[in-house]
């Protein structure tokens, strides 16, 4: 309880170190995500160690306007085949999408923002396995297959890589979910 943390009691919780360690995460996680704090981690990691990058968003009416909250999602595997520790950020946007069945504008936004946690990481990545992971499902029954094309198109361009999508995109389908629970 040092450094001037305080901690709220909730009711029914099981003790006071399970009430702060939980505030103590909260507070940690809707910090913005410190690329060096992530590149520092990548470089004491042995060369096995895979990352997997996501991103998934969440449209959410505020004041009566739509917005969207982005979640980017560092995943990264320790060894490849150890333990993860998982990084992330919630960046709250307008949303100018008109029609929410078909979300184009919102999941390229999606796409140009893990591009650019690729761009911004590139140089630690370099000879390690990395995975781009797109929450866009390829099944024309879905609405996010109407940008599956130009969302693949872009990330091989940009980041040079093919990226996985829906079923195969943990990183954007459930640690991004997962960290924005965390978050919340």
């Amino acid at each position: 309880m040092s450094k001037g943390v305080s901690v709220r009691v909730r009711p029914g919780a099981p003790d006071n170190k399970t009430v702060m360690f939980a505030e103590l995460n909260r507070k940690q996680i809707m910090k913005k995500l410190d690329i060096d704090q992530v590149a520092k981690f990548i470089r004491a990691q042995t060369p096995e160690t895979r990352i997997y990058l996501g991103c998934d968003s969440e449209r959410v009416k505020i004041d009566g306007a739509w917005h969207a909250d982005y979640v980017l999602a560092i995943v990264v595997h320790i060894n490849g085949n150890n333990g993860c520790k998982l990084f992330g950020e919630v960046q709250r946007e307008r949303d100018w999408d008109q029609r929410a069945a078909r979300p184009a504008l919102r999941l390229m936004t999606e796409v140009y923002k893990v591009s650019e946690l690729y761009l911004k990481l590139a140089e630690v990545l370099e000879g390690r396995e990395v995975e781009v992971h797109l929450d866009i499902n390829p099944d024309e029954m879905h609405g996010s297959s109407c940008v599956i094309s130009q969302a693949i198109g872009y990330i091989k361009g940009v980041c040079n890589v093919i990226p996985f999508v829906k079923p195969d995109a943990f990183a954007a389908s459930y640690a991004a979910d997962r960290f924005k629970s965390l978050a919340a």
